[in-house]
């Protein structure tokens, strides 16, 4: 989206900028992540999801990476992201829908699986395009580096991140005939004054809000599988049984009686 067609106003969620930097062939998308991070903490709220304030950390840190890239990539590409650190030992998932401007994500915390190194893991669907998978492993355990390291490796092209404030965020992409050595050199402090020191081009503006559209059929979905295996496993005595979305870790109930017609018309 260009400047001539502007964010629809009635839109609501967090703004993201891109900006080509002339003479330095680059890109940069920046924003303030206030919004964004209060629609993440009344969705653990709402879910009775606690984490460990180090995970709740990582998280908010691979959130602002994951949200500047997909705004700086097609309209038409869904994305998701699995940053796994060994040390705290937890996944971070995030996944996104540039169609629509949702991201959303939880971490796992639970049964990671010990490693030799941290691993950040890409998928990405395009269009009709069969999905994409790369792997990559890095060295920090800061998902901001996790995210640098992908675009070196898997995308054969330089980026860097920057905490501007508290809830600022900034990344910055190379692109063809980029002063690598100027983007190389960049510090917070510099990104933080572009406006004054160089000559920014506004390229888009995107609308990004925490959305997952997970719902009871996409519950029914995942435990169809279980229930036709084994429904008393499944069930036991309960009338229910509740199930987390992989995607978001919100919480769902699903009676037996409704999975059980679920199944009938899905034979």
């Amino acid at each position: 989206m260009s400047e001539s067609n502007p964010v629809n106003p009635a839109q609501s969620g967090l703004e993201v900028r891109t900006y080509f930097v002339r003479e330095r062939n680059v890109l940069l998308a920046r924003a303030n992540f206030s919004e964004l991070f209060v629609d993440y903490y009344l969705h653990l709220s709402d879910q009775r999801v606690q984490l460990q304030p180090e995970h709740d950390a990582l998280f908010k840190r691979a959130l602002a990476a994951f949200t500047l890239h997909c705004a700086s990539r097609p309209w038409n590409e869904m994305t998701a992201w699995t940053i796994n650190i060994q040390e705290p030992l937890v996944n971070l998932f995030l996944t996104g829908d540039n169609e629509i401007g949702s991201v959303t994500g939880r971490v796992f915390d639970e049964d990671v699986k010990r490693l030799p190194a941290n691993i950040f893991y890409a998928d990405v669907v395009r269009d009709r395009m069969p999905p994409r998978r790369s792997m990559v492993n890095f060295e920090e355990a800061d998902p901001l580096k996790a995210a640098e390291a992908f675009y070196t490796q898997s995308e054969q092209r330089a980026a860097r991140y920057f905490q501007l404030g508290e809830e600022e965020f900034a990344m910055i992409t190379e692109h063809p005939d980029c002063d690598l050595e100027w983007l190389r050199g960049l510090t917070a402090e510099q990104v933080a004054k572009l406006d004054e020191t160089e000559t920014l081009t506004l390229m888009e503006r995107r609308i990004q809000r925490w959305h997952c559209g997970c719902n009871q059929e996409r519950m029914m979905q995942v435990l169809l599988p279980v229930m036709r295996q084994d429904a008393e496993g499944l069930f036991g005595d309960d009338p229910k049984v509740e199930i987390r979305c992989p995607r978001c870790a919100a919480r769902h109930a699903v009676t037996r009686e409704a999975l059980e017609a679920y199944a009938a018309t899905h034979a």
